[in-house]
């Protein structure tokens, strides 16, 4: 009967369920059709100009009776902006008012309503017409009635009446059968049998020397025989009760409670080994549930924890050969040691190396040791502190294990005179804070002693054993090589370090047409390549030149400074900065050559570099560069632009030209120079690299510091190449310090130019130069007249030394030579190099100019 109840409840909800979707989908249905034919007939041709005409009913009542029995809704109207009917399916309601809603429609919407109407309840649909412009000339609405539309659930009625019918017959077939297969299952007995069965299980339950557990799903205990209320030491009403309540430990009631499958888990309960074994009930359609039997195997107890100990100490002696040495730093990697050791083998661990170790050198014995790591379970040990430089007496266990080299034992520190003689007040401290054993154990690489490593206990009661003196021992051997390692690699990264800070400038030269500011940072390992120089040229000119040598290490190093010693050299060519370049790529070629794989020696396979000289007159930098980053400009009012210089092969392809580029620079711009560190890392391209410059560059302060802090500021403390970078702020030399004149290629123009000259120094307040000015001066335009060619200019500028340049169109250069007694000529070019501070040649795109520098007074 029950059964049958539920069947029709069903089939009442099914019916009303379809019913409800019917008049859902009836509805839906109605507001689609009549919207489609609203619209159609809205757009359709002829409507707009039908509704301008001068009889619209009479155009449209046809059409739209026609469309209406076509598309089989009740109603099409067609109605003007203000609601007047022009159509209707009954003519006598042509030209009243439309009843329904309009305003929405009139600003161009749609409206649709569920309304009861005189032919029962309906859709309709009001839609716009509008113009070509798109103005609303007219509204369509068209509806029909929802029982037009529904039906069917008469259809569908009968079907669901059958569904139940059959759904009843199966449902009191299925009890007929299941309620043959109980009676199978039992094999037909009765209760009184049942009862016998189960006594029986009952006393076989209780009588084996086995725990057993039934949990419910719930996590509830079903039951518990004999053995396991002994083994667990339950409670007399544990049955019914949630085994999280029993007071069990954690790790038991938690596996209990979980039903999870187990096979020999060993848990400790009390003083109890138990091995438990579980599994679900309802593998095979079984009640929700779990079996749990449990064995004693408390004799297994030693054995595991001899097995686990053993465990621990491989683990440990793994962990100290994946976790020591990680970096190439002698102090951190002793921190390493003595961090791994507590709390897993000491509760205080130090270590103690030699100053020399530190340094990267080889110790010397008998000399004090400095305490470089430490590590505990609390941090107010009384233990020396990190960085205590300690001479051990001769009777203390350091000091017998540095003479023997061999490990230390002091099981009893308060029984130790050897140890309290180090020193007894603190020996007292230590003591007293509870650190009763020690071990010390030589930190040995081949021959050399490093150093010491202590491990201290004062937690676990026991002293220190052979057992744990045999694992210090392999820990500290572990240790021992890697310190060994970041001691020499200290030493070889000392050696290069101090080769690459020789090589590079030490002060910038003086000069008035750059304020400059500099920076550079070494990378994480190793050292590299990256070079700068500021290089003063005649004419008050200053060359700034940023370098890279690929690579890291010595040889970078090495090759960094033979070609800043080539730029040097090069630079007092006065050549213009792509030929430079040229000179430089040569001398790449050569060394890449001299330097071949047989020799041992690494090959130079490039380097980039950016050379520019500004002049400070003419407020122009001509820069080139080969394969190097493009430079910055950070204009006065702060804009930041990184101007097109042709890029040029890295240095050492060998036979291809470069190119310069000419900037002109407004006095107080930043020119910014840089090396690919600072641009370019492993998570970043130069692109994005750039970005960041210049958004650093636009934040920084106007001074060249400011800039260098604002820039570096944004890279992290160690970055992964090395970083080169000068901003140089420009000065202009004013008119006021600069004074020129054209010379008349005629004998006789030189007397008017000495004149001119000496008006200018007097100007100037360099009256005492007068006459070496003259001097100089007349021998280097006779010079001119004689043998160069026109035109001739003579130019003085005021810079830190008086300049004095004599430019005309020839190439050719004057040599100095000695004149024989019997020579009329010879002799001026060695008075001008006896009475000038410097004199020399550069040539221009026009020629050259002789120039000769006189020191201030």
């Amino acid at each position: 009967m029950l059964q049958v109840v539920i069947v029709l409840l069903l089939v009442v909800a099914a019916v009303v369920a379809q019913v409800l979707q019917v008049r859902h989908d009836s509805d839906l249905e109605a507001e689609n059709r009549s919207l489609a034919v609203a619209e159609t007939f809205a757009h359709a041709p002829g409507t707009v100009a039908a509704l301008r005409g001068p009889d619209p009913t009479a155009v449209l009542q046809p059409r739209a009776e026609a469309a209406r029995k076509a598309s089989g809704v009740d109603f099409i109207v067609v109605m003007n902006t203000d609601g007047i009917r022009y159509t209707h399916p009954k003519p006598d309601r042509i030209g009243k008012k439309f009843v329904g809603t309009i305003a929405p429609a009139l600003a161009g919407g749609t409206v649709t309503e569920h309304i009861n109407g005189t032919i029962g309840p309906l859709v309709q649909v009001v839609v716009p017409v509008r113009a070509p412009d798109g103005t609303v000339v007219g509204l369509v609405s068209s509806g029909i009635t929802t029982a037009h539309v529904g039906g069917a659930a008469e259809q569908q009625l009968p079907l669901l009446l059958a569904a139940a019918a059959a759904a009843l017959a199966l449902a009191l077939g299925g009890t007929a059968l299941v309620s043959r297969r109980l009676l199978r299952q039992t094999h037909g007995l009765g209760p009184y049998e049942m009862t016998r069965m189960y006594e029986h299980h009952d006393a076989v339950l209780h009588a084996v020397r086995e725990g057993v557990l039934i949990v419910s799903g719930e996590g509830r205990l079903l039951l518990a025989n004999d053995e396991a209320h002994r083994l667990l030491d339950l409670p007399e009403e544990a049955e019914r009760r949630h085994v999280l309540e029993l007071g069990l430990d954690d790790d038991t009631a938690g596996l209990l409670a979980s039903g999870r499958v187990a096979t020999d888990e060993v848990h400790l309960v009390k003083d109890r080994l138990l091995a438990i074994n579980q599994r679900p009930t309802d593998l095979r359609g079984g009640p929700p549930g779990s079996v749990t039997t449990l064995r004693d195997s408390t004799e297994l107890r030693a054995l595991s924890g001899r097995a686990e100990v053993a465990r621990e100490r491989l683990n440990m002696l793994y962990d100290a050969g994946v976790g020591i040495g990680t970096s190439l730093d002698v102090t951190r990697t002793a921190q390493e040691l003595a961090e791994l050791a507590v709390p897993r083998f000491a509760d205080f661990a130090t270590v103690d190396l030699f100053d020399a170790v530190l340094e990267g050198s080889e110790p010397q014995p008998g000399t004090a040791l400095r305490r470089t790591a430490c590590s505990g379970i609390r941090k107010d040990a009384p233990l020396y502190p990190v960085g205590e430089r300690i001479r051990f007496v001769a009777t203390s266990p350091q000091a017998r294990s540095l003479a023997t080299g061999q490990s230390v034992v002091e099981p009893r520190l308060r029984e130790a005179p050897g140890w309290l003689a180090q020193d007894y007040e603190r020996a007292e401290q230590v003591v007293e804070y509870g650190i009763h054993s020690l071990i010390t154990v030589p930190l040995r690489a081949g021959s050399l002693v490093l150093g010491l490593a202590n491990f201290w206990r004062s937690e676990k009661p026991a002293p220190f054993d052979t057992e744990e003196l045999a694992l210090a021992e392999e820990l500290v051997a572990r240790a021992a090589v890697s310190i060994d390692n970041a001691r020499r690699y200290t030493r070889e990264h000392t050696m290069a370090v101090t080769l690459q800070r020789s090589l590079l400038p030490r002060s910038l030269p003086e000069q008035s047409a750059l304020e400059i500011a500099y920076r550079y940072l070494p990378a994480q390992a190793g050292v590299g390549g990256d070079w700068f120089d500021v290089l003063p040229l005649s004419g008050a000119r200053v060359a700034l030149v940023v370098g890279d040598v690929v690579g890291h290490g010595l040889h970078a190093a090495a090759t960094m400074g033979r070609l800043r010693t080539a730029v040097h050299n090069f630079s007092a060519l006065d050549l213009p900065p792509d030929e430079l370049l040229s000179l430089l790529d040569e001398l790449v070629v050569r060394i890449d050559q001299d330097e071949t794989p047989a020799d041992g020696a690494a090959v130079v396979i490039g380097a980039t570099c950016l050379y520019a000289v500004y002049d400070p007159v003419a407020r122009r930098c001509t820069v080139a560069r080969a394969g190097h980053p493009p430079p910055a400009v950070v204009g006065p009012d702060g804009g930041v632009e990184f101007p097109e210089v042709p890029a040029g092969p890295p240095l050492g392809l060998g036979g291809l030209p470069f190119e310069a580029a000419e900037l002109e620079l407004a006095e107080g711009s930043r020119l910014v120079l840089y090396t690919d560190g600072l641009v370019e890392d492993r998570d970043r391209d130069i692109d994005e690299g750039l970005d960041l410059l210049r958004t650093a560059l636009k934040r920084a302060g106007g001074s060249p510091e400011d800039t260098c802090r604002a820039v570096l500021d944004r890279l992290p403390a160690r970055p992964s190449d090395d970083v080169a970078l000068i901003v140089a702020r420009t000065r202009t030399l004013g008119a006021d310090r600069v004074a020129g004149w054209q010379v008349p290629s005629e004998p006789a123009a030189v007397s008017e130019v000495r004149a001119a000259v000496t008006r200018q120094l007097a100007e100037w307040g360099l009256e005492d130069l007068e006459f070496t000015i003259e001097l100089i001066l007349s021998e280097l335009v006779t010079n001119a007249i004689r043998y160069g060619r026109g035109p001739i200019g003579v130019r003085l500028l005021r810079d830190r030394a008086l300049i004095c340049e004599v430019s005309d169109s020839s190439t050719t250069s004057p040599h100095l030579r000695y004149a024989a007694t019997t020579d009329e000529g010879g002799r001026g070019l060695f008075l001008v190099a006896q009475l000038a501070e410097r004199w020399g040649t550069r040539y221009t795109p026009t020629g050259k100019i002789i120039w000769a520098e006189q020191a201030l007074p």
